[in-house]
């Protein structure tokens, strides 16, 4: 089992449920961690066998970028459902920090995790 880590990942988005955050896209920060058997990968470097997170990361920009969330809890789980629709992935976590999102703290997060 190997892990991939897609660290630090700054979208902008319509994220919140009040009317300004709703007018303006507002930055987050994603971060996905997942796994999967990667000894065939491992074994020849061959690319058929490995997960391409390239892809992966696409995806995640475009379902961000062109969505609208109410709740870090909708975006963090849609991102999951993404990561984990690809087959070969057996585990996954997913976090989502909104900066600013309180006065005197950095960012609130959402994290979820699922595995097969």
């Amino acid at each position: 089992m190997i892990t991939i880590k897609i660290k630090n990942l700054r979208l902008r988005t319509y994220i919140g449920f009040n009317d300004d955050e709703r007018q303006k896209r507002q930055d987050v920060v994603i971060n996905v961690r997942f796994g999967y058997e990667a000894d065939d990968a491992a074994e020849t470097d061959d690319v058929r066998y490995a997960v391409n997170y390239r892809t992966i990361t696409k995806e995640i920009i475009r379902k961000v970028e062109e969505g609208r969330f109410l709740l870090l809890e909708r975006l963090a789980a849609e991102v999951l459902e993404l990561v984990m629709s690809t087959p070969q992935i057996r585990f996954a976590e997913v976090e989502v920090d909104k900066p600013h999102a309180l006065r005197f703290s950095d960012s609130v997060s959402a994290t979820v995790s699922a595995s097969r």
